[in-house]
């Protein structure tokens, strides 16, 4: 018969090697309690973990584990009470070590039961599941930030659908951009995002299955608002599995694009305009080179007809205002495409400021005006290309001319201010009312006129002048105290910080007639009859031998028969085009020193630097300066 069992000895035949076992494990607290709750066992886990040792705690009830507020509630007597009934409690709370600190424990109470049944004491699991909590609280935290941050999103409609297809979730994105609050959506089937069209397709459905077969499905189309009206979307749909990869639902992205899609039809109805300007000003500038020519022939034969002389002074002022909106309009389609590159170098401005004065006298004396000028003493360097500075002023002063009534008062005036050269145009004219003012330098935008359009001009000038400072890292403005009180435009230049010694601030002398060539064989090229007869006509009066050829095969083979000292060069000519002949010609050891110039309506920088690489050595845009072109012939004369 065996010996009773002592309640006092709960660890009473277990044996050694379990009890070596529970005793050594550090990762647990593993405890004995008797029926009250007291210590009777301690391993290492729960000195450990909790921080007493065996004799500290062993005889102590086991609530000192407790915060005050649970055991207020009488919680460790609880623990037991349930054990007992129902055989084990598990529970997570928190739990305190012997220096007061907290921890968030798992614990397992197991009621101890002899033979009979009768509860003898409870064994006592402890795991400090802090770092775990921890971690969880952290995802917690995180999924709920990112919750907020999705729920938040206005930009993008964010929103989950289940396996089917409906909707689970809705953020704010999605209620704006297609129009329905949560409560109306959620449970509907996505497919009523989509048109008519694409629903009798079962486009929807296509697009799950491909989400699901390839683990992502994106696209742009139309999608339908609540109000039935339709925006165009970029869509991304990523299925959603669990661990063992199980469809669990999609999560579906939507961006409304319209915007999008307007900003790029304008820019590419912006793109289609300015190639259509330079296309526009490339065939404009074809014929006026033979008119210009023409011109020069008749200004070389002096007559004494009055009318005959009236007639060439119209049409030399005409040519030369047709050249100058032909440049322009080329210009403003150049800086709106950022296609426009400056030759900076440090200038004195107010060079730029009498050189246009000088080009402007035309109009001026045209409409009778009165012009003052005051310039200061002081040079004002500024990094600038001079040709852009005298168009700048230039078309202020032909904006003044042109919108100030007959005898009318133009200013100019350049000083120094604040570390800028500043420049006014003044004029006493027609003025400009505040919506005028707030749209001066828009692309073709002018002030009211007549029917008969008497001031005429394209509305481009402003918008250059204005692109055209800011490339020099300048600025325009424009004044007027309203309609008939005049305006005042105002460039501000940031100066120079180191201007070169020599002064550039007297003007210099007005070029004369250059110093005519020796006489030079020139081959012109050109498929624009008129204009290589006019330019034939032009080289023969100053003693050239000239050749004439109106095809690419025929100027090539004339070049490699005569082998000319310059051949003047048309790009766009039928057959075979200039770039092509030029790389034949430098391609002829005969002929390698020959000059090549191409003369061309296309003048951009790509065109200059086409014509380069084929082998031109000058590049002339119609139409042609003949002091430009003369000077070029007594270059090669002297080499």
């Amino acid at each position: 018969m065996n010996a009773p069992e002592d309640p006092h000895r709960p660890l009473a035949g277990i044996e050694e090697p379990f009890r070596r076992l529970v005793e050594g494990a550090r990762d647990y607290a593993i405890l004995l309690l008797d029926r009250e709750g007291r210590i009777v066992s301690w391993n290492a886990g729960a000195e450990r973990i909790k921080g007493w040792r065996a004799a500290e705690i062993v005889g102590r009830h086991f609530s000192v584990f407790y915060p005050e507020d649970a055991n207020a509630k009488g919680w460790p007597q609880h623990e037991l009470r349930v054990a007992e009934a129902q055989g084990r409690f598990e529970d997570e709370g928190w739990r305190l070590r012997k220096d007061g600190s907290r921890f968030w424990a798992n614990v397992v109470i197991t009621a101890m039961r002899d033979s009979s049944g009768s509860v003898r004491g409870f064994s006592k699991i402890t795991r400090d599941i802090s770092e775990r909590r921890r971690y969880e609280e952290m995802l917690r935290l995180s999924e709920e930030r990112f919750r907020l941050l999705v729920e938040s999103v206005q930009d993008y409609a964010i929103f989950m659908l289940d396996p089917e297809g409906r909707v689970v979730s809705w953020n704010a994105g999605a209620a704006r951009i297609k129009g329905y609050p949560a409560h109306e959506i959620i449970g509907q089937h996505f497919s009523v995002f989509y048109t008519e069209e694409a629903r009798r397709r079962n486009w929807p459905e296509q697009e799950l299955s491909a989400a699901r077969q390839q683990g992502r499905f994106e696209e742009e189309g139309l999608r339908v608002r609540k109000d039935g009206s339709t925006f165009w979307a970029n869509v991304v749909l990523t299925p959603v599995r669990d661990r063992e990869g199980a469809l669990r639902g999609y999560a579906k992205i939507t961006r409304d694009l319209t915007e999008r899609q307007r900003i790029e039809a304008l820019e590419k109805a912006e793109r289609r305009a300015n190639e259509f300007l330079a296309m526009l000003a490339h065939e404009l500038r074809n014929p006026l080179a033979p008119i210009a020519n023409a011109l020069k022939l008749l200004a070389g034969r002096p007559t004494r007809d009055s009318t005959e002389a009236w007639v060439r002074d119209v049409l030399e002022r005409q040519t030369s205002q047709m050249a100058r909106l032909v440049d322009n309009l080329l210009d403003v389609s150049r800086v709106t495409r950022a296609a426009m590159v400056l030759d900076r170098k440090p200038l004195d401005v107010r060079t730029s400021v009498r050189h246009a004065v000088d080009a402007a006298r035309q109009w001026i004396e045209e409409g009778e005006h009165r012009i003052d000028v005051s310039i200061d003493e002081e040079r004002l360097m500024v990094d600038g290309d001079e040709v852009r500075l005298n168009q700048i002023f230039q078309n202020l002063l032909h904006n003044a001319a042109r919108y100030t009534p007959p005898a009318g008062h133009i200013e100019v005036i350049a000083r120094r201010e604040a570390g800028e050269a500043v420049i006014r145009v003044r004029d006493n004219g027609v003025g400009m009312n505040a919506e005028l003012l707030e749209s001066a330098f828009e692309l073709f935008k002018q002030g009211s006129q007549s029917l008969d359009r008497q001031k005429g001009g394209l509305g481009v000038g402003l918008t250059l002048v204005q692109r055209l400072a800011g490339l020099h890292g300048g600025s325009v403005e424009a004044h007027s105290e309203g309609p008939g009180k005049g305006s005042e435009f105002v460039v501000r230049l940031p100066l120079h910080a180191e201007p070169p010694i020599v002064d550039a601030g007297s003007v210099p002398a007005s070029p004369g007639i250059a110093a005519v060539a020796a006489p030079r064989r020139v081959l012109v090229v050109d498929d624009n009859h008129d204009a290589a007869h006019a330019l034939r006509l032009l080289l023969e009066t100053e003693g050239h031998d000239v050749l004439v050829a109106s095809d690419g095969p025929a100027g090539l083979a004339m070049a490699r028969e005569h082998q000319p000292d310059v051949v003047l060069l048309d790009i766009g000519l039928p057959k075979m085009n200039g770039y092509e002949i030029a790389r034949q010609i430098r391609g002829d050891p005969a002929l390698r020193a020959t000059m090549l110039v191409a003369v061309t309506g296309y003048g951009q920088m790509q065109d200059r630097a086409r014509a380069s690489a084929a082998g031109f050595d000058h590049h002339l845009v119609k139409p042609v300066e003949f002091k430009s072109l003369q000077e070029l012939l007594r270059q090669t004369a002297e080499s």
